[in-house]
C-alpha cells in the first residue's frame, strides 16, 4: 500500500508540493527511481538528473524546488529527510530474541526487544540494553555494558583485552586488563570493529557514537557523544575524543591525547599531539604522479638543511 506523501512530509517536517495522497512504496536514486518511489537531491553534482527523473517524488532543498518536475518534499536538509523517509519505508528486518546458534552466558542480562543474531557470543555479566541488535557473529565479552537501541554489525568484538604488556628482563609479560567497555544509547558499531576493555578504568563510547567498519579502539579510549569515525581508523590507548567530532577514514590517533569537541580530522591524517580548539585538521599529502612524488620525496630529505640555510640568510640580511 505504501505511505502517503503527506505522512512522509510530517515525518520529515518538510513542505509538501503535490498530491498529499500520493502513495510511496520505496526509495531509489535520482537517475534510477521509478513510479511509486521517492528519491532525493542533496549534491549539486546530481542536479542534471532532476529534470528527467522517473520517480514519483523527490526530496529537494528550497533552491531546487521550482525545477522539480514531480511531487516534492522541500526540506532544510534533503539528505537528513531522506534518511528519515528510508527508515520509514525500509525498516531493518529483525526479530527480537536469541538465535539458536548464539551463545549467551546465563549471567548476562538482555533488555526488552534485544536481538542476538546467528553466531553471537555474549559473556558473563554483560548487559545489552533494550532494542539493541547484535547482527551476527558479534562477540560481547564479560561485563561489557551496551545501551539501548545500539546496532553492532557482524564480526565486531567488544571487550577483548587491551594491548597491555610490560618488559621484564628482555621479555614481555601481560598486564591484566581489569576494566570493561561502556557503550551508550543509540550507538552503532561497524563490521569487524574492535573495542578493547580498559586496563583499570573503562573504555567509553558516549551516546550516539557511530563507528564504521574495521576501526580499532584501544583500551581506556573515551569517545564523546555523537562523534562519527570512518573506516580503518586506529585510536591508541587512553586518548579522549570530544563530542560531535568527525574522524575520516584511515586516520591514526596516538595515545594519551585530548581532542576538543567539534573537531574534523581529514582522511589519512596522523594525530600525534593534542587538539585544543574546534575546527578542521589534516595531514599527509594528496596523490600525485610517481615522478612528482619521487622528486618531492628527495627534497623532503633536505628540508632541515634548507631551513638552516634560510635562517643563515636571514641573519646575514639583518646584519646588512
Amino acid at each position: 500500500m505504501g505511505v502517503s506523501l503527506a505522512d512522509l512530509a510530517a515525518i520529515t517536517g518538510s513542505e509538501l508540493r503535490g498530491d498529499p495522497d500520493l502513495a510511496i512504496t520505496g526509495v531509489g536514486t535520482l537517475a534510477g527511481a521509478g513510479v511509486g518511489q521517492i528519491t532525493f537531491l542533496s549534491n549539486s553534482k546530481y542536479r542534471k538528473y532532476l529534470e528527467a527523473t522517473k520517480a514519483s517524488a523527490v526530496i529537494v532543498g528550497a533552491a531546487d524546488a521550482d525545477a522539480c518536475p514531480v511531487a516534492a518534499l522541500v526540506a532544510a536538509d534533503p539528505y537528513v529527510a531522506y534518511a528519515k523517509v528510508a527508515q520509514r519505508l525500509a525498516p531493518a528486518a529483525r526479530a527480537p530474541g536469541v538465535h539458536p546458534s548464539a551463545v549467551v552466558d546465563p549471567g548476562a542480562t538482555l533488555g526488552s526487544g534485544v536481538t542476538v543474531g546467528p553466531g553471537c557470543v555474549v559473556g558473563a555479566g554483560a548487559v545489552i540494553g533494550d532494542d539493541s541488535w547484535l547482527v551476527a557473529n558479534v562477540t560481547v565479552l564479560e561485563r561489557v555494558q551496551i545501551g539501548k537501541r545500539v546496532i553492532v554489525h557482524p564480526g565486531a568484538v567488544i571487550g577483548a583485552d587491551g594491548f597491555g604488556i610490560a618488559q621484564d628482563a628482555g621479555r614481555w609479560i601481560k598486564v591484566p586488563q581489569l576494566g570493561t567497555v561502556l557503550v551508550g544509547d543509540d550507538c552503532e558499531i561497524g563490521a569487524n570493529t574492535t573495542i578493547d576493555r580498559g586496563a583499570l578504568e573503562d573504555t567509553v563510547l558516549e551516546e550516539g557514537v557511530k563507528l564504521d567498519n574495521l576501526i580499532m579502539v584501544a583500551h581506556n579510549v573515551h569517545i564523546g557523544a555523537h562523534t562519527v569515525v570512518a573506516g580503518c581508523v586506529g585510536i591508541a590507548g587512553s586518548t579522549r575524543i570530544g563530542k560531535r567530532c568527525l574522524i575520516a577514514g584511515a586516520s591514526g590517533i596516538s595515545g594519551h591525547l585530548n581532542i576538543a569537541d567539534d573537531v574534523m580530522i581529514m582522511a589519512m591524517s596522523m594525530v600525534t599531539s593534542d587538539i585544543h580548539q574546534a575546527g578542521q585538521y589534516a595531514s599527509g599529502l594528496p596523490l600525485d604522479s610517481l615522478a612528482n612524488w619521487r622528486r618531492n620525496g628527495a627534497r623532503f630529505r633536505h628540508l632541515d638543511e634548507l631551513a638552516k640555510r634560510v635562517k643563515a640568510l636571514e641573519k646575514k640580511s639583518d646584519k646588512d
